[in-house]
């Protein structure tokens, strides 16, 4: 009988410490020390500051603290962020072939595709105190997903303080918290918001190339 893959994680925490960028990668117990990992993001320009791994059950989970080599500071840049987590999923196909089961990358770049299977879109936005909001998306994962999303918020001069990416296998998880002229935002303006990424999140990827 075939072995079950693990579930491949990728979170990218700008909320668990106010001087890092923290990630943290698990593949079941299958990953070892990930040097080529990373290298992989020194050659992005960042500095692996500290590094941890913990066993929680049968899940080897691989934590990184990481800043920007050129000033020090936490990764702030939207691209880059998304550099980090492509790359990371990148490796975990190089080095575990198998993951591309249950990577939505695994379709272009994997020894086998994972299976079709229709993701939901789930989008909440919800007051985070008198100043800010947060905005949850659950979706089916895809490369340049969080630019994209950005670039909406952006779009329609909503501020994103903080985020927090959530890679499980074929879906992403994502926490933003924003405002608007330094407070939450209203009840039109979450609608708004919440219009513009369900219209882009539920594009057939046919539309996309256009």
């Amino acid at each position: 009988e075939e072995e079950e893959v693990p579930l491949p994680i990728v979170v990218i925490d700008q909320d668990a410490d106010p001087h890092t960028t923290v990630v943290e990668v698990s593949f079941g117990d299958r990953l070892g020390a990930l040097l080529d990992t990373m290298k992989s993001l020194r050659d992005l320009g960042l500095t692996v500051v500290k590094g941890n791994v913990k066993m929680v059950g049968n899940t080897r989970r691989n934590r990184f603290s990481i800043t920007r080599a050129d000033n020090g500071r936490k990764v702030e840049d939207p691209e880059l962020l998304e550099s980090i987590r492509l790359t990371i999923i990148d490796n975990l196909l190089k080095y575990h072939p198998e993951s591309s089961a249950r990577l939505a990358m695994g379709e272009a770049f994997g020894i086998k595709p994972p299976k079709k299977q229709e993701i939901q879109t789930f989008i909440t936005i919800k007051e985070d105190g008198s100043d800010k909001s947060l905005l949850t998306i659950e979706t089916a994962d895809k490369p340049g997903l969080m630019i994209e999303i950005l670039k909406i918020i952006n779009d329609i001069s909503v501020s994103v303080e903080s985020a927090e990416m959530d890679t499980e296998g074929l879906i992403a998880k994502d926490k933003f918290h924003v405002s608007y002229g330094g407070k939450a935002l209203s009840k039109s303006l979450s609608q708004v918001l919440t219009n513009c990424l369900r219209y882009y999140l539920r594009r057939p990827v046919e539309e996309e190339s256009y």
